[in-house]
Order: C-alpha cells, then structure tokens, then sequence
C-alpha cells in the first residue's frame, strides 16, 4: 500500500509475529542502512515493551504495533524530549479524528481518550557526538482491542469508544501522516510542537492527586510545565515547585 507521504511508511515490513518490532528495527539499523520512516510492523508482538521495561499488551490482528525509524540528525541531545512530544502528539491526532472527540496526551508520552490509555510510546535513541543519529519510535495504538488483562490501569480502544469496529489500515494511514507533519513540524518549528504539547497535557493546570513513586507519599498538585530535558513540573500547595523525571511521580 502506497502512503500519501513523503517518507513515512514507503517502506513497510509486516510480520504476522514477532518478539518486539523496536527490537526489530534496532537489528536493522544496527546491520543495514534503512531509509529514514521506514517501519517494521507487526499483528502480535511476544515480548512487546512499554517505558523502563514495562510490557505492552496487544491481542494478536487487532492492534497497531510497529516502529519507524527516524534520522533526526538535526536535533540536539538534550532536546531529544522533542521528539517525544511530536510523536505523541501525532498519535493524539490520530485518535482525535477517528473518535470524533480529543484526546490527551499524559506526561510523558501514553495518548488517553475519555481517561482510558490508547496508546503507548518507546523511544530508542542512538547519539553521536551533542546530536541524535537514528530513533526508532516504537507505537503501540488499540483499535479493536475489547479483552484486557485485569492489572492493566484503565485501558481502552477505539472500538470500545465508537462502539464499533474500526480498520486498522485506515488508522495506520492517517498515524502515518501526522507523524510526519509533526516530525517535520518539530524540525521547521518546535516552539508550536513545545505549545501544542502543553495544550493537549492530561491534567494541565488542574489540581489532581498525585503519588512519589518511592516514598509513597500522596500529595495533590497543579501541572504547570514540562522542562526540556522532560521533567514534570508541578505546583505544589506550599507554593513551591517541585521537578519530576520519569517513573518518580504517578497519578492518582
């Protein structure tokens, strides 16, 4: 199937099953020269991961789950968070359309529709020197997901919303331009990507129930930004403003 894009998807490699598509498309950019938005997909994944070695769940053919890989060679290391921001916000886009109603992003890059996680991102970047080389974005998107495990934290799906059967290839198309625009979006201007992330942030500027993660400690707080590196920034009644980076801060 031919994309209308420039580069995103004109080269796809589908499997029925694999062990992870990231896995995948690191093997290749390890052994290979792979052009830039080329995508390793896949309809079930047996080791499929999430952020800092959480796993992914996807019934088999029911699902998006691939990788692209990105040659964001003009992107500073320490902006790499950027490229965070742009794909999640193309996958908001994505589901935005299809279920007719916004959906957030929640820090740092799941998309939630109606307060039930859609869709998860893994990031793996490889430097050279003060910038990125290559990044292959792994996604994962539930379409006609209806059967999730119990210890799952509210998850859900397109067709769980709609009520109703989605196709997967029509989301996939779509998934595949905006991420483009976006990536193309954060190159030409990232001061609307930086904008637009805070605009469409779960929570944003809303008192919420918040929880550290190793001192268990409950506290309520207001989202107020994200730093460049990627840190939660979030008001806290004293008045202060306290810094978060992955996995060290939960919502409640």
């Amino acid at each position: 199937m031919k994309f209308n894009t420039l580069f995103v998807g004109n080269v796809v490699h589908h499997f029925t099953e694999v062990h992870s598509t990231n896995a995948l498309a690191l093997e290749e950019v390890a052994k290979t020269t792979p052009s830039e938005g080329t995508v390793i997909s896949a309809d079930y994944q047996t080791a499929g991961r999430g952020q800092i070695g959480s796993s992914w769940y996807a019934s088999p053919g029911k699902n998006l789950l691939l990788s692209v890989i990105l040659r964001p060679r003009w992107l500073a290391a320490r902006q790499q968070f950027s490229l965070s921001q742009a794909v999640a916000l193309a996958v908001a886009d994505t589901i935005s359309h299809f279920a007719g109603a916004k959906a957030f992003v929640k820090w740092p890059n799941d998309v939630y529709l109606a307060d039930k996680k859609l869709a998860g991102i893994l990031i793996q970047n490889s430097l050279s020197g003060l910038l990125l080389q290559s990044s292959v974005v792994g996604i994962g998107l539930n379409i006609n997901e209806m059967n999730f495990p119990d210890a799952l934290p509210r998850p859900g799906s397109l067709q769980e919303y709609l009520g109703k059967k989605v196709v997967r290839e029509e989301v996939q198309h779509l998934l595949f331009q905006r991420l483009e625009a976006r990536y193309l979006q954060l190159k030409s201007n990232p001061a609307i990507i930086r904008a637009d992330y805070l605009q469409n942030l779960y929570r944003y500027q809303e008192w919420h129930p918040f929880q550290e993660v190793d001192s268990g400690r409950i506290f309520t707080g207001q989202i107020i930004g994200v730093q460049e590196t990627g840190k939660l920034a979030i008001q806290m009644p004293e008045t202060h403003v306290q810094y978060f980076d992955l996995k060290e801060v939960a919502f409640l």
